[in-house]
C-alpha cells in the first residue's frame, strides 16, 4: 500500500547525474534503468571518494534516486536523472565534481510524493510494475487526480541498501502528487 509523505527539509540539495541514450556508447539501445544506476552511482560514488577539486571525501548517504522520464531522450527512449542527498555540512558551498564527471548539484524544494515500498534488488523487470502498482494505488485514493507530472520527473526509485546486502532490501518508488490537493487529508 502506498502512502503520501510531505517533505520535512525545506530545499534538498542532491548530486545529479543526467545519464540518457545520447550519452551511450550506441546511441541505437535504449539505456535500462540498471544499467543507468549503475553508470550515475559509479560517477557519484567517485565524487564521494575524492574526485573533486578539493579532493575532500564525503560519507555515503541514502536514497541513492533514479528518476526516469518516459520518452524524453532521443528518438522515444527514456533519461534517467540518478542522485544521491548531499550532506548538510556541504549545501552551502558543495565541493566542485571533476569535470569529467559531469555532475551537478540539484536543489529540490519541498514536495509531496506517493510512495510504495518495495524489497529485494531494483531491476529493470520490476520497477515498472512497482510503479504501476502505486499509480493503482493512487487510482483508488483521495490523491487520485493529484500527481505531478511536469515532464521532469514520472517516478523515481529510491534504493536504500548497498548492493551487498542480499535480504532485507528496502526500496521505494516515488511519485509526486500536488500538496494542495492534501489539505484536509493525514499527510506525513
Amino acid at each position: 500500500m502506498g502512502s503520501v509523505r510531505r517533505s520535512t527539509i525545506p530545499a534538498v540539495l542532491y548530486l545529479l547525474l543526467a545519464v540518457t541514450d545520447g550519452l551511450d556508447v550506441c546511441p541505437t539501445d535504449d539505456i535500462s534503468f540498471e544499467k543507468a544506476t549503475k553508470i550515475g552511482f559509479h560517477r557519484l560514488f567517485q565524487y564521494i571518494q575524492g574526485a573533486n577539486l578539493n579532493s575532500t571525501r564525503l560519507r555515503m548517504t541514502t536514497p541513492v534516486l533514479t528518476s526516469i522520464v518516459p520518452d524524453a531522450g532521443p528518438l522515444g527512449s527514456s533519461a534517467y536523472f540518478v542522485r544521491f542527498y548531499l550532506q548538510v555540512q556541504f549545501q552551502a558551498s558543495p565541493p566542485v565534481p571533476l569535470p569529467e564527471l559531469d555532475l551537478h548539484s540539484d536543489k529540490w524544494p519541498s514536495r509531496c510524493v506517493a510512495v510504495r515500498q518495495f524489497s529485494g534488488y531494483a531491476r529493470d523487470r520490476n520497477v515498472i510494475k512497482e510503479a504501476e502498482k502505486l499509480a493503482i494505488s493512487l487510482s483508488k485514493s483521495p490523491w487520485a487526480n493529484s500527481t505531478e507530472f511536469d515532464g521532469e520527473n514520472a517516478y523515481s526509485i529510491a534504493q536504500y541498501n548497498s548492493p551487498f546486502r542480499i535480504i532485507g532490501r528496502v526500496n521505494e518508488v516515488w511519485v509526486d502528487i500536488n500538496c494542495e490537493s492534501s489539505v484536509g487529508r493525514d499527510v506525513y
